[in-house]
């Protein structure tokens, strides 16, 4: 396999949230494992990758009797994550650093360690991005209603940086349109990783399009 499909100890940020490729993640930093981390990825210009957590929290919380003996409730995450881009980094205060970052590509964890201050780092192939789908009529509902969503928010004057989506709009694009979807239905967590995890955009959109239709959004 290319070496450029892989990457070795990559710094993960476990989250309980999924980002999706071309995603929006605004985060605040103040856990010490993390604030280095970021630190040296804004620095360096490297992506880190982000994770669904499946136990544990965002926050590493105490546990006297932890199987490990570190102190800290354990964490489990999925192996399917998405690299994450810092697009903008300010640090307001001493021990916080905000940031804004983009989803890029997807990967796969092939090893994992805990390094021993709780920073995860990994071995990942990266995975193929979404082959560039055209908008079938029938699923076209879904663009609509998610052009409508945009064009009141334009008209709304809700400035460029506090817009839930980057452009530009691929609203013909059955992979960006569910990814956009996926971000902002309210749908439980293990959901939106089953359809961040999915190869094919076109079975993500009539997923979501299902969704949409049951809940009365698209029409």
């Amino acid at each position: 396999m290319s070496e450029a499909l892989t990457l070795t100890s990559l710094p993960l940020f476990p989250l309980g949230t999924v980002l999706y490729p071309g995603g929006l993640l605004p985060l605040r930093i103040f856990e010490v494992r993390y604030l280095d981390m970021i630190g040296k990825c804004h620095k360096t210009g490297a992506p880190f990758g982000v994770v669904s957590l499946t136990r544990g929290s965002e926050v590493r919380q105490p546990e006297h009797h932890a199987p490990d003996g570190d102190g800290f409730v354990q964490e489990a995450f999925h192996a399917v994550g998405t690299l994450a881009t810092i697009t903008e980094f300010s640090v307001p205060q001493p021990g916080l650093m905000v940031i804004r970052c983009t989803g890029a590509q997807r990967f796969r964890i092939s090893n994992r360690e805990k390094l021993r201050h709780g920073l995860w780092i990994a071995d990942v192939t990266r995975l193929d991005d979404d082959l560039k789908v055209s908008v079938p009529e029938d699923l076209q509902g879904a663009a609509n209603a998610l052009g409508k969503l945009i064009k009141s928010l334009q008209e709304r004057a809700v400035p460029a940086a506090q817009m839930p989506l980057l452009s530009p709009y691929r609203l013909d694009d059955c992979g960006w349109v569910a990814n956009r979807w996926c971000e902002l239905l309210p749908m439980p967590l293990e959901l939106k990783q089953r359809l961040m995890e999915l190869n094919n955009p076109l079975v993500r959109l009539e997923l979501v399009n299902d969704i949409l239709e049951r809940t009365g959004i698209a029409l």
